[in-house]
């Protein structure tokens, strides 16, 4: 059972202007993540950086597909990183369309192959005064759904 089962979990409507503005500002934010050098993409990957530095983890993203949702070893990891993100007080979403992730965020610039987006975090860049407005929205409407029970909120990514 899960937290979201035991509180009666309501979801905000998908439909609700936080949300439109949310799946904008998510894709502000990753492509402004990117640009800057703030991304890591993956799931072991950003399990390291968690474990090494979850203080400059600034936000996190997991999405997976509906094929993805059978995948028990996925699950478990998105459960650990969850509870990982709760403890040390990261916002968190879920995506549920990786291929408009991939569109976004685009190959690995090392190798140029694709790479996993099961979970992508934003750092914090080595630059003091960087504020990010569309990491603000983000960080505001994550506080807005946990008002409503909806700790790990779904965002639905623009066309």
């Amino acid at each position: 059972m899960t937290l979201e089962e035991i509180h009666g979990q309501q979801p905000m409507p998908a439909g609700h202007d936080w949300m439109q503005g949310a799946g904008t500002a998510l894709h502000e934010l990753l492509v402004s993540a990117q640009r800057r050098g703030c991304l890591t993409a993956g799931v072991y990957e950003s399990a390291k950086l968690m474990n090494v530095d979850p203080d400059n983890v600034a936000f996190c993203v997991l999405a997976a597909d509906q094929e993805d949702e059978g995948d028990i070893a996925l699950q478990i990891h998105f459960t650990l990183i969850q509870a990982f993100c709760c403890e040390n007080d990261i916002d968190i979403v879920r995506v549920n369309d990786v291929a408009k992730l991939a569109a976004i965020v685009g190959p690995s610039q090392d190798s140029g192959e694709p790479r996993d987006l099961h979970c992508i975090l934003i750092t914090n860049p080595n630059e003091e005064g960087w504020k990010d407005p569309a990491l603000e929205k983000l960080n505001l409407f994550c506080e807005e759904s946990r008002n409503v029970n909806d700790w790990v909120p779904t965002i639905t990514l623009p066309e």
